[in-house]
C-alpha cells in the first residue's frame, strides 16, 4: 500500500467521474502524451484507454516510480525526475499533449517555468493541469477583479485558458483541504512580441509589489514619469494595478525594453 508524502505534496486522484472528464478534455487517441506526477497511475490507465501514440510520465518519487514500471511495464516511459529541473524542449522531439496533477506547492513555479522558458514554436499542443482553486482563480482572473495579478497577466500572455471544472477534496486519497480546479491552456495564434519574457516578470512584479497603491510611484520607478509613454498608452496614474488589462501591460512591458535598448 502506497502511502502519499505530505513533503511532495501528494493527493492521489481516485475520483472515476473526475478522471474521465480530465481525459475527456482534449484529444488523446495517436497523440504522445506528457504527464507530470502520476503518482499511483490512475490517471495514466485512462489515458492508455483512449489509445495514445506513447506516454511519457515525469516522477520525481522512487517509490512511486518503481510501482508505476511494475504496473505498466512497458506502456509508459518513466522519467524519474523533478520536473523543475526536466527541459521538456529537449525531452521530446514532437509536440506533446500534457496532463498534470500538479503538486500545489510548487505549480505556480512550474507553469511560470514553462511560460517564461517558451519560444514562438510550443512545445506543446495543449496542456491539461490542476491546480489549487485559488491559483486557477488567479490565472483565470479578468482585470478590475480582485484575483486579478501577476499570475493572470503571465498565464495570459501566449496562452488561452479556460477552465473546465472544479474538484472537490472527496475526489482525492488523502482528502486535501481545499478545493481545486481543472484548467485547459492553447497556444495563441496571436500575441504581442515581448523580446526577453523575464521582462513582463519584472514589470509586473513592480507594478503589482503595492497592489493597492496607484500606478504613479511604480510607473516612475519603470520610466521615470516618460509621459510620451502615458500618452502612447493612454494610462492614468491615479489608477490601481488591477485597473489595467492585459494588452497594457505586454505594451508597457515592450516600451520598457524599448528604453532600454
Amino acid at each position: 500500500m502506497i502511502k502519499a508524502k505530505k513533503s511532495l505534496g501528494q493527493n492521489f486522484l481516485v475520483d472515476k467521474n473526475i478522471l474521465e472528464k480530465i481525459v475527456n478534455s482534449t484529444e488523446i487517441f495517436n497523440k504522445t502524451i506528457l504527464e507530470i506526477g502520476p503518482g499511483t497511475g490512475n490517471l495514466t490507465s485512462y489515458i492508455l484507454k483512449k489509445n495514445p501514440k506513447k506516454i511519457f510520465v515525469i516522477e520525481k518519487d522512487n517509490e512511486l516510480s518503481s510501482n508505476l514500471e511494475n504496473k505498466f511495464y512497458n506502456q509508459i516511459t518513466i522519467i524519474n525526475e523533478d520536473v523543475l529541473k526536466v527541459d521538456e524542449t529537449k525531452l521530446l522531439k514532437e509536440k506533446v499533449t500534457v496532463f498534470g496533477n500538479l503538486p500545489y506547492n510548487i505549480s505556480t513555479e512550474i507553469l511560470s517555468k514553462w511560460i517564461i522558458n517558451l519560444k514562438d514554436n510550443f512545445w506543446f499542443e495543449c496542456l491539461v493541469l490542476m491546480f489549487q482553486k485559488e491559483v486557477a482563480d488567479r490565472i483565470i482572473a479578468e482585470f478590475n477583479t480582485s484575483n486579478y495579478g501577476r499570475l493572470s497577466i503571465i498565464c495570459n500572455w501566449k496562452l488561452n485558458i479556460k477552465k473546465i471544472c472544479d474538484i472537490g477534496p472527496e475526489a482525492f486519497s488523502p482528502k486535501p483541504k481545499i478545493h481545486s480546479s481543472l484548467l485547459l491552456f492553447h497556444p495563441k495564434q496571436n500575441f504581442i512580441k515581448i523580446n526577453d519574457p523575464n521582462n513582463l516578470e519584472k514589470v509586473t512584479r513592480v507594478f503589482f509589489n503595492q497592489r493597492r497603491k496607484m500606478l504613479k510611484k511604480p510607473f516612475n520607478q519603470l520610466f521615470n514619469g516618460d509621459q510620451k509613454v502615458l500618452d502612447k498608452l493612454k494610462i492614468d496614474l491615479n489608477l490601481r494595478p488591477q485597473n489595467l488589462n492585459l494588452d497594457t501591460y505586454y505594451k508597457l512591458t515592450c516600451e520598457y525594453e524599448n528604453l532600454r535598448s
